[in-house]
């Protein structure tokens, strides 16, 4: 995991509370106005929820990742580069055509170019040239903030040396810094690798999962109704993260939200090695063989069911398809065993290849 860790800690996301709040609510405020404006007009209003929400993850993550700003709200004005960029690759898996798909099966095919890869492959260019541009501007910030702590001289770099908040600076201030182990340093490709990461993972999934949010609120107006209630107990419409901690009843429809609507709902996993796997549970083989395990070879896919484990019946009780926070005051025991690594579910999968943004995702 090497130096990423220091970037997203509870304490170093928690100081991100602001962006979240101050996006929310400039996209609160566009939506309040198109439903003004169709009321002036024939009375209904009917919005893109995802799209609107994409642009406005998109902007947090700008800004929480790299102190850098979208504008993906903003309706005046051309769109910039980078966002450009993020929209193609996010897009591109929905255009791909029948060789697009053929080719990742057969890849040496992969010297014959269409559309849709060019685009990709254009758009790729302008991210490394752009997370260069930024990388330097965050490395010079450090030394610069490094050098001014003695009137010229240069000093030894420590974790707290800059201001930058944003997720980038966090990850090259820890990065340089003197203190830190060489084998747990990352080169600048390293660094670098991890803007895609940060946009693509950091922007979607949390919109999906907000979308579904609000589609489980529509289709259950006792849970919005009950929910409302406790955000408008709230004094403020810039609420800091202890604030936000104290609303129980939103910890607990975020967490069935994850659960029920997991905005990855699979994923899959290469055997380094080859391994044998216990079963808690006997099962029957394609020849009516019974086992108690599972071999593993090297270099296997091993497919991870995260939704299907999120509403397994026999992990979650009998009502486990079913959207409802309210047994999050009352868990059942059995889900202890998931070895997830938040809120007893696979949402952000487990183990050492567990989401490391979880912290982030989960407050915004």
């Amino acid at each position: 995991m090497g130096s990423k860790s220091p970037a997203f800690g509870p304490t170093q996301v928690h100081a991100l509370t602001e962006i979240f709040v101050q996006k929310s609510c400039q996209l609160r405020d566009i939506w309040n106005a198109e439903i003004a404006q169709a009321e002036l007009t024939n009375g209904k209003a009917k919005m893109d929820v995802l799209l609107w929400l994409n642009k406005a993850t998109l902007d947090v993550i700008g800004l929480a990742g790299f102190n850098y700003a979208f504008n993906a709200l903003n309706a005046d004005g051309e769109e910039n580069e980078l966002n450009v960029a993020v929209r193609t690759m996010v897009g591109g898996g929905n255009n791909r055509g029948f060789f697009d798909i053929i080719r990742v099966f057969v890849p040496w095919l992969g010297f014959i170019q269409t559309k849709q890869s060019r685009a990709a492959a254009d758009a790729q260019k302008s991210m490394s040239r752009i997370g260069h541009q930024l990388l330097a501007e965050k490395k010079a910030a450090v030394l610069a903030a490094a050098e001014s702590k003695k009137a010229g001289e240069m000093v030894e770099i420590g974790r707290t040396d800059i201001e930058g908040r944003d997720l980038m600076s966090l990850l090259v201030k820890a990065n340089m810094a003197t203190d830190l182990a060489e084998n747990m340093r990352m080169d600048d490709n390293d660094v670098l690798a991890q803007v895609p990461t940060f946009l693509i993972a950091g922007h979607e999934t949390t919109s999906t999962a907000v979308t579904w949010a609000l589609l489980a609120l529509a289709n259950h107006p006792i849970v919005q109704t009950k929910l409302r209630k406790e955000l408008l107990s709230v004094d403020t419409d810039a609420p800091d993260m202890e604030g936000l901690s104290a609303l129980s009843y939103l910890d607990a429809v975020v967490r069935e939200v994850m659960r029920h609507f997991s905005p990855v709902p699979n994923t899959i996993r290469i055997a380094n090695t080859d391994d044998i796997i216990p079963m808690d549970v006997e099962w029957t083989d394609r020849k009516g063989v019974k086992h108690r395990d599972i071999q593993v070879s090297k270099g296997d896919s091993v497919f991870i069911p995260i939704l299907a484990v999120n509403r397994s019946k026999d992990l979650w009780g009998e009502d486990a398809r079913e959207f409802n926070p309210e047994w999050w005051q009352n868990p059942p025991d059995t889900i202890h065993a998931i070895p997830g690594i938040w809120g007893n579910s696979l949402a952000f999968s487990g183990g050492s290849r567990a989401c490391i943004g979880y912290h982030f995702s989960v407050i915004e």
